[in-house]
């Protein structure tokens, strides 16, 4: 099963979008691991990293101080994660392929229609549930540059919409 979040309700079907970034139109859709990626309202920005199979133990001590998945957002954002409410849309898998497993990205080229629909009325407790290591910064372009450089698994998401790289802070 694979998922697809969002704010908006009721949807019925999943048609392919061209990226902003363009190339043809897709639907896409993650894997269960890395929902977590996803577990904050659409447009806020986030660093997400955990474990993969080629972190070194000096990355592994240097960020990962649970031992788990880490998930940065700027502080700005705290109060709208607190009062988001998502839905995660349960889809088949059929045509999808993946497209980066270590993120767990799969695109369709052929609209879905959601098999279930949960709602997610507390994104933070899901993410706390879960396990995942919440960090809440002022900026998130420190991280961001040192997690790029470093051996880790990551996903950095929405960027654009990332305060300006002006207070450093991790």
């Amino acid at each position: 099963m694979l998922f697809h979040l969002s704010e908006e309700a009721n949807i019925d079907r999943l048609e392919p979008r061209v990226p902003d970034s363009g190339g043809e139109p897709l639907v896409w859709a993650i894997d269960a691991e890395h929902v977590r990626n996803y577990l904050v309202p659409r447009a806020c920005p986030r660093v997400t990293f955990y474990d993969g199979p080629h972190t070194s133990r000096a990355d592994r001590a240097r960020f990962l101080t649970t031992g788990g998945a880490v998930l940065a957002i700027e502080s700005a954002w705290y109060e709208r994660l607190r009062h988001c409410r998502l839905y995660r849309y349960h889809l088949p898998s059929a045509t999808f392929e993946c497209i980066d497993a270590g993120a767990g990205y799969y695109v369709s080229r052929e609209p879905v229609a959601p098999v279930h629909v949960e709602i997610i009325d507390d994104p933070l407790g899901e993410l706390l549930r879960q396990g995942i290591e919440i960090r809440l910064l002022p900026s998130l372009w420190e991280l961001h540059d040192a997690v790029a450089s470093s051996s880790l698994q990551f996903s950095m998401i929405r960027m654009r919409n990332a305060a300006p790289p002006t207070a450093r802070s991790f």
